[in-house]
């Protein structure tokens, strides 16, 4: 009895033309092809970085090079990082943003310790602003003059934070950061009022 041959099956429409073939159908050596690259390019990420970070508008400028970071192009990718890093150090530097008068006083009591006396005696008067009777950010206000030399200042500013409180008397007693004003006969008669001294 002859043998029948096997008649091939027919290719479906969508295997016989592979222009039909979805993404994930597509292989080479064996493993799925990659998806296809959807939204902006590694160059228009990176255009966009730059026209964000010269508006300096920094953090979705940071967004935007750490996009075309992970692009083919290593030059690209190299500049992106570069600016990514820039942006970074430019939102660090910005600061914190305060809105309370504890928050303008409590950061300006870091800045007074790492010695940025400027910066913090602009926090210091953005609190009193808004609170004028804050005994301990007028006491803070005088420490921060005393630290840099405006001797002036910082007795005017001591003595009201007396007036305000006076256990802040006591305080500067103890308190280095008025060391500079220790010689001056003025301050020693407002830390001293009962002692009659020849200075």
């Amino acid at each position: 009895m002859p043998v029948k041959k096997k008649t091939p099956m027919p290719k479906s429409a969508e295997t016989r033309n592979p222009a039909n073939a979805s993404p994930a159908q597509e292989s080479k050596n064996g493993q799925p092809a990659p998806p296809r690259e959807t939204g902006p390019s590694q160059m228009e990420s990176f255009e966009e970085g730059m026209r964000l970070f010269h508006a300096r508008r920094f953090q979705p400028a940071r967004e935007s090079f750490l996009r075309a970071l992970g692009g083919p192009d290593r030059a690209v990718a190299h500049r992106a990082g570069l600016h990514a890093h820039m942006c970074e150090q430019r939102l660090q530097s910005a600061g914190p943003v305060l809105k309370t008068p504890e928050e303008h006083y409590n950061y300006a009591i870091t800045l007074i310790n790492s010695r940025d006396l400027a910066a913090a005696q602009s926090h210091l008067r953005a609190a009193l602003e808004a609170d004028p009777a804050a005994d301990h950010v007028v006491y803070a206000l005088a420490a921060c003059q005393s630290l840099g030399g405006d001797l002036q200042a910082a007795y005017e500013n001591l003595k009201c934070a007396i007036d305000l409180q006076p256990r802040n008397r006591l305080a500067a007693r103890q308190d280095p950061d008025f060391t500079a004003m220790a010689g001056q006969p003025a301050f020693h008669r407002l830390l001293y009022p009962d002692k009659k001294t020849q200075l």
